[in-house]
This record gives structure tokens, C-alpha cells and sequence, in this order.
């Protein structure tokens, strides 16, 4: 029966993890020859087979249960503690990310297990009110702060009390890699991933964030579809799914040559991409986000206050260390790297309620918190 047990009754047929290893390696074998092998997978501190998974669904399975991925459901992805049930949290924002990475991964026959836990885990670090709470502890942390290499400081050292997930290189690399700068959706600013799933996670948050963005922007009544720039609307779609559909298609078909050719002619080069059309109009689009939404006064003016929150929270345990009562810090560190671990590491409405109880003034909390 094709290799399958059968069930007889109650008893429990025997089932050999090696052989479920085994099938699903070949399965990967069977993979693009561009795709990464998780037999191939390192991690700093060698372990033993990981039972019925392959390394990299074993990396995913720690993400998704580790503390710092069950705290994403509670920050914020742009708008600050929106009052609305469907606006975007961290969480979901990586779920969509997954969810497209994987959608690429598999139609490019690359590795989705890789692309899926690099993806889970490429904002695990992140801060409190999003890039407003980044932007702040960038700003008076010594230096600076950026939350992908956060995200790969909370599994290297902060989870597990301090032991780390012990993920591999692979997982790793691609955590730290995905991140971008205004620039430019394929800006390098951290390198080329040196796996397809790592470039695949990067410019799969783009396509998330890009649109649901402007999903809850229009929900926030601060743009419409009508009002989006016309240009980029004709290239690549006027409503949400249509954008969607229009960016992850063109990633697969754009970067399909690129995966067909041999390594040695595609050496540190950038291989998962968008057509120079659809690229330019998802860069004019993104331009505008900035300009309408992300900078725009009434959000700016949430962000500052948020930031001035986790300023404040910052400054106060790096003044007080001893007051951190959490086991998410190194405590042989500098009190400024502890202060950035435990604060970055809060929940939105966390870092509000302790810092209205040190004394932070509740009039100047963000208008969602303000009593």
C-alpha cells in the first residue's frame, strides 16, 4: 500500500522517523538544484537527526513556539493600537509573508521549508510600535538599533533563558538579510542572502507590507483606490488581489531564468527580483506610502509619542538594571544592551502600562492610549 502502514484496530503500527527523514530528503533532492538541502543545513551547536523533520521544519517549529513569536500578535505593524478588529498586527504581517514566500518558493521548486522559517522569524525581533519604537532606540542606543539583526540576537541568545533556538546558518542568514531601507525594495543594505528562500523572504515582505499598508491606510480613511498614483495602478493593479497577484507572479516569471541557470553564472548576484516595469511601479507605489501614510503628520505625531515611550523606557533601565525583571537579557552585558533587549522584546500595551507606572505622563501617551 504504497509503503504506507496499515491500521489495524488500536495498535499503533511502528513508524521509522528515519525512513519519514529519509523520504523527506529525497523529496528535497528531487528539488531546482538551485534549491538549499537541509542536509546540508549547519548549525553552531551540532545536534542530533531531528526525528520525523527535516532541519529547516525543525527551525520553524522553534520560532512558532518561542516567546518572542507569540509576542507579535500584540505590536504594531504601522498604525499604533488602531481600535479596528482587521488592521494588521506584527503577527499577521508574517503570516502573509510566509504565506508568500511560500507561494514562490514552491513555484520556483526552491526549498518552502527554508523560505517558511526565515520568514516566521524575519521580525521576531522587533520593537514595540514598529518602526517608530525602532527608530527611537536607534537614535539613543549606542550603536544604533535595527530589528533584523535583533530578530537574529532573540535566537541566538535571548530565547530559551538565554540558550538560543540553535537555528541554523541557513535560517539565520536569510533573518538578517531581509531587511531594506527607504531606497529601495531590492536595496542591499545588509547583502544578498546566499540562499534563493533568504532573497525569496525579502522581497515577499515587500509585496506584504506594500499592500496591506495601503489596506489599512484606506480603512484608516487616509487614502482611497481612487487616489492611489495612476501609473503604478495600471501596471500593477487596482485593487488589493489584483496587486498581489500581479507582484508574486511577476517575481516568479522574472527570476525564473535566473534559478534555471547554472550557480556559477549567477555568483553573488541578486536572483529573485521583479520585472523592471512592475519594480518601478512597486517603488513609486511604496515612495507614495511614504509621503501619504507612513510620514504623513497625524501618523508622524503618534509615532513621536511612541517613541518618546520607549525612549523613556530605554533610559530608565539602562539608568536602573537591576529593575529588569525579565529573563530576556544577558546579564553580563552593558546595561544600554540590556535596556535595548528587554524593552525591544515588549508588547505595545505592555510598554504603555509600565511606563505610566514609572511616572511617563499619560497626556502625552499616543491618542489610542490617553485616557
Amino acid at each position: 500500500m504504497d509503503g504506507y502502514p496499515a491500521a489495524s484496530g488500536h495498535a499503533r503500527a511502528a513508524v521509522d522517523s528515519r525512513a519519514v527523514r529519509e523520504r523527506l530528503l529525497a523529496h528535497e533532492e528531487a528539488l531546482s538544484p538551485r534549491a538549499a538541502r537541509s542536509a546540508a543545513a549547519t548549525r553552531r551547536s551540532p545536534e542530533g537527526p531531528p526525528g520525523f523533520r527535516t532541519e529547516f521544519q525543525r527551525d520553524r517549529d522553534r520560532i512558532i513556539h518561542s516567546k518572542a513569536f507569540r509576542r507579535l500578535k500584540h505590536k504594531t505593524q504601522v498604525f499604533i493600537a488602531p481600535t479596528g478588529d482587521h488592521f494588521v498586527t506584527r503577527l499577521t504581517h508574517t503570516l502573509e509573508v510566509q504565506q508568500i514566500a511560500r507561494t514562490v518558493a514552491r513555484a520556483l521548486d526552491l526549498n518552502e521549508d527554508l523560505a517558511e522559517a526565515i520568514a516566521l522569524a524575519h521580525d521576531i525581533g522587533h520593537t514595540p510600535f514598529g518602526h517608530a519604537g525602532e527608530q527611537a532606540l536607534a537614535e539613543i542606543m549606542p550603536g544604533g538599533f535595527r530589528h533584523n539583526e535583533q530578530s537574529v540576537r532573540v535566537v541566538e541568545l535571548l530565547e530559551n533563558e538565554g540558550a538560543g533556538l540553535n537555528l541554523t546558518d541557513q535560517v539565520r542568514e536569510g533573518v538578517l538579510k531581509h531587511s531594506k531601507v527607504r531606497e529601495g525594495i531590492e536595496h542591499e543594505a545588509w547583502g544578498i542572502a546566499g540562499t534563493l528562500e533568504g532573497q525569496i523572504v525579502k522581497i515577499a515582505d515587500s509585496v506584504a507590507y506594500l499592500n496591506h499598508d495601503i489596506a489599512d491606510a484606506i480603512r484608516a480613511g487616509l487614502i482611497s483606490d481612487a487616489g492611489l498614483p495612476p501609473q503604478p495602478a495600471d501596471v500593477i493593479g487596482r485593487t488589493h488581489s489584483e496587486r498581489i497577484n500581479t507582484m508574486v507572479s511577476d517575481i516568479v516569471e522574472a527570476s525564473w531564468e535566473g534559478v534555471t541557470a547554472p550557480r556559477e553564472q549567477t555568483a553573488d548576484a541578486l536572483v529573485i527580483t521583479m520585472s523592471p516595469p512592475v519594480l518601478a511601479a512597486a517603488n513609486e507605489l511604496r515612495e507614495f506610502m511614504f509621503e501619504r501614510v507612513y510620514l504623513w503628520e497625524g501618523q508622524a505625531s503618534q509615532a513621536r509619542r511612541a517613541g518618546q515611550v520607549v525612549a523613556f523606557l530605554y533610559e530608565h533601565f539602562a539608568a536602573h538594571p537591576g529593575e529588569i525583571a525579565s529573563d530576556y537579557q544577558i546579564r553580563d552585558d552593558p546595561p544600554s544592551r540590556r535596556a535595548a533587549d528587554f524593552v525591544s522584546g515588549m508588547t505595545d500595551h505592555y510598554a504603555m502600562e509600565l511606563a505610566t507606572g514609572l511616572g511617563f505622563p499619560e497626556s502625552a501617551l499616543p491618542a489610542q492610549f490617553a485616557r
